[in-house]
């Protein structure tokens, strides 16, 4: 897996790491918002693109 398209999924409450995913760059310009499961809140929060 390349490193170019490796993101990391910030939590929007905790500020804190959790997800590592791959995306497509070149198609898709803007940043990832995606709820997900969040084990330090404990519960699913807004997770955002970082960089």
């Amino acid at each position: 897996m390349s490193q170019d398209n490796m993101i990391k999924m910030e939590c929007g409450d905790c500020k804190r790491v959790n997800y590592f995913s791959r995306k497509n760059k070149k198609t898709l310009k803007d940043r990832l918002q995606l709820k997900k499961y969040c084990k330090f809140c404990k519960k699913h929060t807004l997770h955002k693109e970082t960089k």
